[in-house]
């Protein structure tokens, strides 16, 4: 499972003209299912995001997690995350979960990240989604789970 991770000041997902989700200070996380991924990999993701320490504390160091500063999570849905480049000049899909494997993994993440206690919004799987953010920092990581094992 793959995450891209950014700090932001605000960010919001928009389906149709519908807003889906939206927060304030905290984390938007575009999330990309693997074909080899397991629920163990979205458990390893919610609790290493929810844990980052990527907020600044009184003295301006990045010591602070999400809980630390009441910050809630954005979570998007992006298979394009697993795009292969590296031949060609069109990335090849092909290791990206197919969406009956890689919706209940991404649901299974943000059931997690809730039982942390996080609040969290979301896109909506399956969809052409509208992402607005304001960076923070800007603060992005590249979280990759089978990198953890």
């Amino acid at each position: 499972m793959r995450a891209c991770v950014q700090r932001v000041r605000e960010a919001s997902v928009t389906v149709g003209g519908e807003v889906t989700g939206r927060i304030g200070r905290g984390v938007l996380v575009l999330l990309g299912v693997g074909r080899e991924d397991r629920v163990e990999d979205a458990q390893y993701l919610a609790d290493k995001i929810a844990g980052l320490r990527i907020f600044d504390d009184a003295d301006g160091k990045m010591n602070l997690a999400l809980a630390d500063v009441g910050g809630a999570l954005l979570v998007v849905s992006q298979f394009t995350l697993w795009g292969d480049c590296r031949k060609g000049r069109r990335p090849s899909y092909i290791e990206a979960a197919p969406p009956e494997i890689a919706e209940p993994l991404y649901e299974a993440f943000i059931g997690a990240v809730g039982a942390l206690g996080i609040p969290t919004a979301t896109g909506r799987f399956r969809t052409d989604m509208q992402v607005a953010l304001v960076n923070d920092g800007p603060v992005t990581l590249l979280i990759d789970s089978r990198k953890a094992f």
